[in-house]
């Protein structure tokens, strides 16, 4: 019922940038957390920025400074910009909505998008 769908992933060199989005439908309220994790290969699902339904915003070491999360409650959007991208940051990114806070175990997760970051 509930749908998160990502687009903008791809494949880019080290240093470059892409920008993330999650259209999100079937969401009862915009009172969800809204965020992004990543999971590569062989690696656990890890956590990379998040925001808060009040407009808080939150980041995992690894990101901050070159990633930022937006959101467009009007048209059920999320946003992430990465920015200096990183061989390290290449993953399946997914989408998730969550009602507690912090997002440790999101209600919806989105299908994902490949970004791959090249050397």
């Amino acid at each position: 019922q509930v749908q998160l769908v990502e687009s903008g992933g791809g494949l880019v060199q080290a240093g470059g940038s892409l920008r993330l989005s999650c259209a999100a439908s079937g969401l009862t309220r915009s009172a969800y957390n809204m965020g992004w994790f990543r999971q590569a290969p062989g690696k656990e699902r890890e956590f990379v920025a998040g925001r808060h339904w009040s407009g808080s915003t939150y980041y995992a070491d690894s990101v901050k400074g070159r990633f930022i999360i937006s959101r467009d409650n009007a048209k059920a959007t999320v946003t992430l910009q990465m920015n200096s991208l990183r061989p390290e940051d290449t993953a399946v990114y997914h989408c998730a909505a969550d009602l507690n806070y912090p997002m440790t175990s999101p209600d919806y997760w989105g299908q994902g998008t490949q970004v791959t970051v090249s050397p």
